[in-house]
């Protein structure tokens, strides 16, 4: 009977039934003391179902009885798996200690084996953990290596996404690449066990998003999705699974969808342990509420994020931008610039252009923009193409050069659109109105200020409130009956024409505090949540 019982464990773990792998595991666990191998599969079962405690604690079970066998190597691998599901807990104490229990089981007389790959990408995981690029470089080569010379693929593909990830944080984008593609190739012909699947999936995804490559993103979110519908008990990656959907979905405009799956993927992964993971889920669920103009609900989001982890700017700092609070949008900024890790700045700086411009500061706002158009060529990636041209475009209209600004900001538009970007598109085209109308082009700038509404139109927003950078209102229509006291259409038309509080406050003769109260209440009146927004608004009801 026990027997039996085993066999149909067995049969159901090879076929991916995860929950009743775990029943029929546990049951034939109360008839008699499991083999080792028999354990890990147990904890690769309870991993799968989302109980981590359950899977360590299986890992250190398996661990014990490879030693009581004398498998010491057998040993030595269970070490590697507690250090990775430990590091990824945030139990960076614990996961060190068995990277040292690990190395020290590995002996002299051992000579050359697939164990030492497992110890240098045990090594290369730590490395990275320190932000040490180069030694996580060096280690996830050797874990390569030795994994070629035995053809174990689990460990040439996690050393191959350990060191494609190495080399894109110092710089070497391509070759970079390169090695997480071919690391996905494995995983999606079903060549890896199951975790080391769910582990290549997600890194190399994430290695796409950090590098701006939105489709490359796109291609593997669509097989990740899959290879998670085939197994519908699945709980880790799934979560992980919805972010990069949901990340995908915004900025092909599907908002409502988008933010489904973020809250989707929010709910998953909170009650996880070392869940980081949920904080990416309120910075996204924060950012669509954001861009919708429910500067409320994304401040909420962006406050859970925080609580996890994720530091959330440049979300937050826009909104205090909409608020009309430009002082704390800059100091905000400013702070997560100083913090951010090289790879990490070109998600701030556009931002940093946007506010830097709001609060007069010309100067900051050119060097964010040389410091992308920078990345950019060295990128080479459409999106950060397009995030550079928007920023030049921003510049120029801001320096008074209405006529130059015009050609960045058409190529920003043509290559959102070539990503199928609507919302950046739509944003870039106001500021081309913006600049058509101050150089006397108005047939043109109407043109482009009625293809940005029908943009925002299209994902569900109101075109009569556009947005920017800072995103637009949300629904509802503007009410022409706006309440603006004659103050703050004096200063609604000065920032409809590009100017910036500081510049504004001059020209009245007011401190820049009041500006900046008058541009807080004029938003507040008009229901929009950014200058482009206010902008727009200005031009549709014919104000400018």
């Amino acid at each position: 009977m026990a027997a039996g019982v085993l066999e149909a464990a067995r049969d159901a773990y090879a076929r991916r039934a995860w929950t009743r792998a775990d029943h029929l595991f546990r049951r034939a666990a109360e008839a008699a003391p499991l083999i080792p191998a028999d354990v890990e599969r147990l904890a690769v079962a309870a991993y799968m179902l989302g109980f981590d405690d359950r899977r360590i604690d299986a890992l250190a079970q398996a661990h014990e009885g490879h030693l009581r066998d004398g498998d010491r190597l057998g040993a030595v691998r269970v070490a590697f798996w507690l250090v990775v599901h430990l590091a990824l807990c945030g139990e960076i104490g614990r996961a060190t200690g068995w990277r040292g229990r690990a190395h020290r089981l590995v002996e002299p007389g051992d000579g050359d084996c697939p164990e030492r790959g497992y110890l240098a990408s045990a090594d290369s995981l730590c490395s990275m953990v320190a932000g040490d690029w180069a030694a996580m470089r060096a280690a996830a080569a050797e874990a390569v290596a030795v994994g070629e010379r035995f053809g174990d693929r689990d460990l040439v593909a996690l050393g191959l996404i350990d060191l494609g990830r190495a080399m894109i944080e110092e710089g070497d984008v391509a070759d970079g690449l390169g090695a997480l593609d071919e690391a996905m190739l494995a995983a999606a012909a079903d060549e890896l066990s199951p975790v080391a699947t769910g582990f290549v999936y997600c890194s190399v995804i994430e290695g796409c998003h950090l590098t701006y490559e939105l489709e490359r993103a796109g291609e593997w979110t669509l097989a990740l999705t899959e290879w998670c519908e085939q197994q519908p008990d699945l709980v880790p990656f799934t979560g992980t699974c919805l972010i990069h959907r949901a990340e995908i979905l915004q900025v092909r405009g599907a908002l409502d969808e988008a933010f489904a799956h973020a809250r989707r993927a929010r709910e998953r992964l909170a009650e996880r342990r070392g869940a980081r993971a949920a904080g990416e889920a309120c910075y996204r669920c924060g950012e669509i509420l954001r861009i919708r103009g429910d500067l409320a609900g994304a401040e909420r989001a962006f406050a859970d994020a925080r609580r996890y982890g994720r530091e959330p700017h440049p979300g937050l700092a826009l909104i205090r931008l909409a608020q009309g609070r430009v002082d704390a949008a800059c100091a905000a900024i400013r702070s997560a610039l100083e913090a951010a890790r090289p790879i990490d700045r070109a998600r701030l700086l556009p931002a940093h252009v946007e506010i830097a411009l709001a609060a007069g500061d010309l100067d900051g706002a050119r060097a964010s923009c040389e410091e992308i158009e920078d990345l950019a060529r060295r990128n080479g990636r459409t999106m950060l193409l397009a995030c550079a041209a928007g920023a030049r475009g921003a510049v120029e209209l801001a320096a008074g050069d209405a006529r130059g600004a015009v050609p960045p900001l058409r190529r920003a538009t043509r290559l959102w659109l070539e990503l199928d970007a609507p919302y950046e598109a739509a944003c870039a085209r106001v500021l081309i109105a913006q600049a058509c109308r101050s150089s006397g082009d108005g047939e043109t700038a109407d043109l482009e200020l009625r293809a940005a509404h029908e943009g925002f139109a299209g994902m569900g927003l109101d075109p009569a409130r556009a947005g920017s950078g800072s995103g637009p209102g949300g629904s509802g229509a503007a009410d022409p009956g706006h309440g603006l006291t004659p103050r703050e259409l004096q200063v609604l038309r000065r920032l409809a024409t590009g100017e910036s509080n500081k510049a504004i406050a001059a020209w009245l003769g007011v401190s820049r505090r009041t500006v900046d109260r008058h541009v807080s209440n004029l938003y507040a009146k008009l229901r929009v949540s950014s200058r482009a927004a206010a902008t727009a608004w200005a031009y549709e009801h014919e104000l400018v």
